[in-house]
């Protein structure tokens, strides 16, 4: 049950920081946001017992990319916001694509059934470092050296 509000509160999360990076127009808050939104999936791969792509997951886009994305960010010193008027195609476009894009996502949340059942028939152990350490050291040693 516990599993269950933290998906909740991570999907939330998820969701709502990355909705919230792609609204605001601070360059600086857009970074940090997205940094929270990686740090929510890094949640959702600890609850699918994968904590070794929870880790690389933080490390690489949290800790490396994000950071450099920041720093960059803010030696632009992007003090004046100016955004150019878009027309009326561009707007009708990209409220098109926004349609395609939902009719997409029903299409997929359809099939979340078969999907679950493919999910739960997998090992509960299959992303934890132990079981990465012996299919690395036992059937793999040679390309892995």
């Amino acid at each position: 049950m516990l599993t269950e509000y933290a998906f909740w509160f991570l999907s939330f999360l998820a969701v709502f920081s990355a909705l919230y990076m792609i609204i605001t127009k601070n360059p600086v808050y857009s970074v940090l946001s997205l940094i929270l939104t990686f740090f929510s999936i890094a949640g959702h791969y600890f609850l699918m017992n994968a904590q070794f792509l929870a880790a690389v997951h933080i490390i690489v886009y949290a800790g490396a990319i994000m950071v450099l994305f920041l720093y960059v960010i803010m030696m632009l010193n992007l003090n004046k916001l100016e955004e150019e008027k878009k027309s009326i195609l561009i707007k009708s476009l990209s409220v098109v694509a926004a349609c395609i894009l939902g009719f997409v996502l029903l299409a997929v949340a359809r099939r979340t059934d078969e999907l679950t059942v493919i999910a739960q028939t997998t090992n509960g152990n299959a992303g934890t470092v132990e079981n990465l350490g012996k299919a690395l050291y036992r059937d793999f040693l040679l390309p892995f050296e």
